[in-house]
């Protein structure tokens, strides 16, 4: 994702997705969870937190605030992957 990326406004019409129902939804390409899934699967436990104080742009806060109240959490999530994602390449 680069900065041009996130000033762009969603194209998401969330009026129509706000009314949708369940029955509505098409799930039709979703594949059944079956038993190999569920032999891969594995329990995560959230880990306790801690507070931190640092220095991000202005505009990365804005979007991820604007992702909604819960934006501390996505925002452990992106560095959750992140950091993921660089073990795998590094081990």
């Amino acid at each position: 994702m680069n900065a041009s990326n996130m000033n762009k406004p969603s194209q998401t019409d969330w009026e129509r997705i706000e009314k949708l129902t369940d029955e509505k939804i098409d799930t039709s390409d979703i594949r059944p969870l079956d038993d190999t899934f569920f032999a891969k699967a594995s329990l995560r436990i959230p880990r306790s937190q801690v507070p931190v104080t640092m220095h991000v742009d202005a505009d990365l806060l804005d979007w991820f605030k604007a992702q909604g109240e819960e934006f501390e959490n996505v925002i452990n999530a992106a560095l959750r992957s992140y950091v993921e994602s660089q073990k795998e390449q590094h081990s």
